[in-house]
């Protein structure tokens, strides 16, 4: 007979106090418990920007963009690959059989024992292969290519914010079991570094996160993917965004075109003059042979006037970068937020002014991957309630970076890939709580290492991602659909993937997956992005890849 629990409620954004967990200290402790919250960096841009970062007056641009932008190494458009972005829910999250479905070595629909499922908090009516009586329906739902639990939290979160009819036909996902310390950011979780590495770019920024960290979330980035030279931006507010581009006093003097024309002039005037002059640094640049270091000087001062311009054009607008003046994110008829979830006071408001923040700058081209974090998913102790209303929460922000990417391009949608991870898991006892938040689900009583995963999802706007199928690694493209598997007992198989108990080589297995979108993950293991992987050779390279590629090398040369 199944114990049922009702508990007095509590505050669910409240900070959590477990009996048997020592007191939080380091900020990623406080984060997970949800002691903390973030803060705000504003960030602002300088004309002679350019002189940090010599290389960029060389950078070569796409043939359609301007020649002057191209010359001086404006980046318009970002480097053309697919925006990502990555949701760190930082405390120990579920993922796995209540939310995402696993299953045993076939594949998500190779179903665990009754015993397994109520581990992952599912009690037996309702385990994915239990009919519904209300529906005649079992408990699988399909409609995300990747198949979720029917009640997922994260999943009805998801549809919650996903407004535009027939986009669920764009996606598909795959799910990663994997272990990974709990209640600590020391996993080093975090592949945005890798991602950069693979060729993600801005057009302003390289990498943006919602915290103030070194990998830009809770969790840590590998170390040997650490470059502090791409070290991610702070964003977690609409105010982050808009101060990180500064368009000066010229166009609070004149009126855009006035001050457009201004500028221009500034750059040819000062390459007409820099032409009849020297800096008397006549000697070759060894940095940048066979150039001379006068002519690097030359051309960063004539680029900085143009940048100016290339600043103030795209820019003058207030709302060219403000999520809160996108009427497709808010304020809009049909808009992902409405005006009073948006502005509201609290967690919800907050969660999802951090994610409208992020999803703009990286799905617009203007960084290329950010990460959201989340705090006080370190939801066991109490009521099952608490945990379903933040996965909800959660899965409302992943819905609205979907949808998002689904009306950018002037509506015609740009791909993305969106990776979710938590610091550890944890496990039911069967105890149910029968609460209207907690629908009749098994209570989060401990941590549980164990019972960890990862997914991520991929929007292609020409149509449904497909599974990978080499036809030389031998499994089916069930299988390619959940890279590992679980025991029938419910517990993570170690040996199912080089990254199931190893969280540095999970991140490979994510960039891989990364690249193999781009048809480059031939390139995985060259010189300049991860020859010393860890994931093996060739045949379990093509193992370990979910998808079929969707563009060759950039997003604007489709497959």
């Amino acid at each position: 007979m199944l114990i049922r629990s009702r508990r007095k409620r509590r505050n669910y954004d409240a900070p959590q106090r477990h009996q048997n967990h020592n007191r939080p200290m380091t900020r990623r402790e406080l984060l997970g418990q949800g002691f903390l919250a973030g803060s705000a960096t504003v960030l602002s841009g300088g004309v002679f920007s350019l002189f940090g970062n010599p290389r960029a007056a060389y950078a070569q641009l796409a043939a359609d963009l301007d020649p002057l932008r191209a010359a001086c190494g404006i980046n318009v458009f970002g480097a053309g690959k697919i925006p990502f972005i990555c949701f760190d829910l930082a405390g120990g999250a579920n993922m796995a059989g209540s939310n995402v479905l696993v299953g045993q070595q076939d594949g998500q629909m190779d179903d665990l024992s009754t015993a397994g499922y109520n581990k992952l908090g599912l009690p037996g009516d309702m385990v994915p292969s239990a009919i519904d009586p209300n529906t005649n329906l079992d408990h699988r739902d399909m409609r995300l290519g990747l198949g979720f639990h029917s009640d997922s939290a994260f999943l009805r979160g998801m549809v919650a914010s996903i407004k535009t009819a027939g986009i669920e036909n764009s996606i598909n996902g795959a799910v990663i079991p994997a272990r990974s310390d709990n209640d600590t950011g020391n996993n080093p979780h975090n592949p945005m570094y890798g991602i950069q590495r693979a060729g993600a770019e801005g057009s302003i920024l390289s990498l943006c996160g919602s915290r103030n960290s070194e990998s830009g979330g809770n969790s840590m980035a590998p170390a040997m993917m650490v470059n502090s030279e791409f070290r991610p931006t702070k964003v977690d507010r609409p105010s982050d965004v808009t101060g990180l581009v500064d368009t000066g006093e010229l166009l609070n003097l004149l009126n855009e075109d006035d001050a457009l024309a201004v500028m221009e002039s500034m750059y040819r005037l000062s390459e007409q003059k820099m032409g009849k002059v020297s800096t008397g640094l006549n000697f070759t640049d060894p940095n940048n042979a066979p150039l001379t270091r006068d002519e690097v000087v030359k051309d960063l001062v004539k680029c900085g006037y143009l940048s100016a311009a290339d600043i103030a054009e795209r820019f003058s607008d207030p709302g060219a970068l403000d999520p809160a003046q996108d009427a497709n994110i808010v304020g809009g008829a049909n808009s992902i937020f409405t005006a009073a979830e948006f502005n509201a006071n609290g967690r919800d408001g907050d969660e999802f002014r951090k994610t409208a923040s992020v999803m703009k700058m990286v799905i617009d081209g203007f960084a290329g991957a950010g990460c959201v974090t989340m705090g006080g998913y370190d939801y066991h102790g109490g009521a099952r309630a608490e945990g379903e209303v933040k996965d909800f929460r959660a899965g409302r922000c992943m819905g609205a970076c979907l949808e998002y990417a689904s009306r950018a391009n002037g509506g015609l949608g740009i791909p993305l890939m969106m990776y979710v991870f938590s610091d550890g898991s944890l496990s039911s006892n069967g105890v149910i709580d029968d609460s209207i938040d907690g629908r009749g689900k098994g209570e989060w009583t401990s941590d549980n290492s164990s019972t960890a995963a990862s997914f991520f999802l991929v929007y292609n706007p020409r149509g449904r991602p497909q599974l990978f199928q080499s036809g030389l690694d031998g499994l089916t493209p069930e299988q390619h659909q959940q890279l590992g598997y679980f025991s029938a007992a419910g517990d993570v198989a170690r040996g199912g993937t080089p990254g199931a108990n190893n969280v540095n080589l999970l991140v490979e297995m994510v960039l891989l997956n990364y690249m193999a979108l781009h048809n480059e993950q031939g390139l995985f293991a060259n010189t300049g992005f991860f020859p010393a992987h860890g994931l093996g050779d060739i045949t379990n390279l093509d193992r370990l890849t979910a998808f079929e590629a969707i563009c060759n090398g950039t997003v604007s040369n489709p497959i």
